[in-house]
């Protein structure tokens, strides 16, 4: 499928993109031995960019962050940011149960070189509003970068409610929404009243969220098809909207085996980009590696949205 493109006579998206259109939860690379491959980290952190990308979300749920160190967390974005340079955003995954540590990830993710932090709600405490709206705002204060919020209540067990994030808009560092929340009604509230840059955090969700005046997206699946997901944005600001169509059902059924087969995103892309011959290494407990059957189905669906065999590239 050939990317769309744009020129100086189409419209823009109705909302701002301060991390760029084409973002991906990029997984952390890990050696054979399950230690941090910082190396094969800026491989793919290259290779994601020239093939499309324009920000990369680093330590997000995809990059294994629960089982990651604070550490290994700013050795990351140090890394990544060596190799991809000034050519895409770098947003740094810095949510945590705990403000005091989601302010210290803060502040470190602030040193080592991001451009941007992805908050996600506080899990398992289920925290009121005031208190969520409170934390969120903690954050905010103690930094200098601007934040993206993530609302993944199904991960979480806490909305961030739209009324909320209302309020929260009027932060002058609070400036965008990973969106998992499964509301359009409620995204499309705040996208009326808030000048926050929405992101669809859900694959299948991508052209449905931006037609209605997202920013673009944050993608587990473009860890593996990033040029594919390019397109359909593209296609869309180009005002083909039956290519951008096109181009969400075409990786539809990657999306589906990656994301909704009953294997977290972390484990299937790594699946994938192991048997690619791309960086990816094991996922770490308590996550375990995809099954020789799970493998299989991956990369017959991975044929079908690239329209390219499955055999092993370079890069690895």
């Amino acid at each position: 499928m050939t990317t769309a493109t744009t020129d100086s006579t189409t419209p823009a998206p109705a909302h701002a993109a301060p991390f760029g259109r084409a973002l991906c939860a990029m997984i952390t690379p890990f050696t054979d031995s399950g230690t941090l491959d910082l190396d094969g980290a800026q491989r793919l952190a290259d290779r994601l960019v020239t093939e499309g990308c324009d920000g990369l979300v680093l330590s997000g749920t995809t990059g294994e962050s629960p089982t990651t160190t604070d550490a290994e967390k700013a050795s990351l974005v140090r890394a990544v940011r060596e190799a991809v340079g000034d050519r895409a955003a770098l947003v740094a995954g810095v949510g945590t149960a705990d403000t005091r540590h989601t302010v210290d990830l803060s502040l470190q993710a602030e040193k080592a070189g991001a451009d941007g932090l992805l908050v996600v709600s506080p899990y398992y405490s289920r925290p009121p509003q005031d208190a969520l709206e409170a934390h969120f705002l903690d954050i905010a204060d103690a930094v200098g970068l601007p934040l993206a919020l993530y609302d993944i209540p199904g991960r979480t067990g806490t909305r961030i409610e739209p009324e909320t994030m209302i309020r929260l808009a009027r932060h002058p560092r609070i400036v965008a929404v990973k969106d998992c929340a499964y509301d359009l009604l409620g995204t499309q509230k705040v996208l009326a009243r808030t000048e926050l840059a929405y992101y669809a955090g859900c694959d299948e969700y991508v052209l449905a969220l931006y037609a209605i005046g997202a920013a673009g997206y944050v993608s587990t699946v473009a860890n593996v098809v990033p040029r594919q997901f390019r397109s359909i944005v593209d296609a869309f600001d180009a005002g083909d909207t039956a290519m951008a169509a096109q181009g969400q059902r075409q990786v539809l059924p990657l999306v589906e085996s990656m994301m909704s087969a009953g294997l977290p995103g972390a484990v299937t892309a790594k699946a994938l980009l192991n048997s690619l011959g791309l960086p990816a290494g094991p996922v770490r407990a308590p996550l375990r590696p995809a099954g020789r059957e799970a493998v299989d189905g991956l990369l017959a669906a991975h044929r079908e949205a690239t329209g390219v065999g499955g055999t092993a590239v370079s890069g690895r």
